[in-house]
């Protein structure tokens, strides 16, 4: 009995001296740098000097995304330039495939101008890249402007929402109202504005002359027509207008 009280004696000696080594606990250090008042909080907007402060989340209405699918190694795309594109169009919403470049095959010509012979003697076939010209609205939104920052030979894939495409209406016949689109492209070439734009591709066919997109619209052939990128026809609204030979075009933004 004598040796138990012992241990207890013990064990509460070992237990205070324990707690007078350890001692209390070091106070935090003070956070240095900016206070709570002016750190950003997330989904705010750094504006410059000048404009007030507003109240409230920010919000993204509707946004451009791409995937580069194969980085070009050819020369960087340039803006104002004529572009030539192999393209597919897929509804986002089901995976149906509305139009394709690789659907239009066109004649080979040779440097003459002839067209080429296969093994059988017919005319060599091949698709033919879709020609336009970049960042005059020829196009719906999502696909003028989706080729920024690629070099020629590059592939990208674009997910492309309804208010950058076809709109409320869409396009009777292939393209739903509100569709979001998919398109896998393929920059092949650009060249300047000074050379004609082929004829003859579904929904564009505008010669190019001198610098100055046509005025004329092509009309959307009538029936299921092909939904290529053409922009859709507003009411009563007049094409964009083009600044005259030898002006520079003001400087639109491009994506990032």
């Amino acid at each position: 009995m004598k040796q138990l009280i012992l241990f207890f004696l013990a064990m509460s000696a070992f237990s205070a001296a324990g707690l007078a080594q350890t001692g209390p606990k070091p106070a935090a250090p003070k956070a240095h740098g900016k206070t709570a008042a002016s750190v950003s909080t997330a989904g705010s907007v750094k504006l410059p000097a000048g404009i007030p402060p507003g109240h409230g989340l920010v919000k993204t209405a509707f946004s451009l995304r791409y995937q580069d699918l194969r980085i070009g190694t050819g020369p960087l795309a340039e803006p104002y330039k004529i572009y030539k594109v192999q393209y597919t169009g897929w509804l986002a919403a089901d995976g149906k495939k509305f139009d394709s470049s690789y659907d239009h095959p066109a004649p080979v010509l040779d440097k003459d101008g002839k067209q080429e012979l296969d093994a059988d003697g017919k005319p060599r076939m091949e698709p033919r890249p879709l020609a336009f010209p970049q960042g005059f609205g020829k196009l719906i939104p999502g696909f003028d402007q989706g080729m920024a920052g690629m070099r020629i030979g590059g592939k990208r894939r674009l997910f492309i929402p309804w208010q950058l495409a076809y709109g409320v209406r869409g396009r009777p016949g292939a393209i739903p109202e509100r569709a979001d689109l998919i398109f896998d492209i393929e920059l092949v070439d650009q060249q300047d504005l000074d050379t004609q734009m082929p004829m003859g591709h579904p929904g564009m066919g505008q010669p190019i002359h001198s610098g100055k997109p046509s005025d004329q619209a092509t009309p959307p052939p009538t029936g299921t027509a092909p939904a290529n990128p053409v922009a859709p026809p507003s009411s009563g609204t007049p094409p964009p207008s083009t600044p005259p030979q030898g002006t520079p075009p003001a400087e639109k933004p491009q994506l990032k």
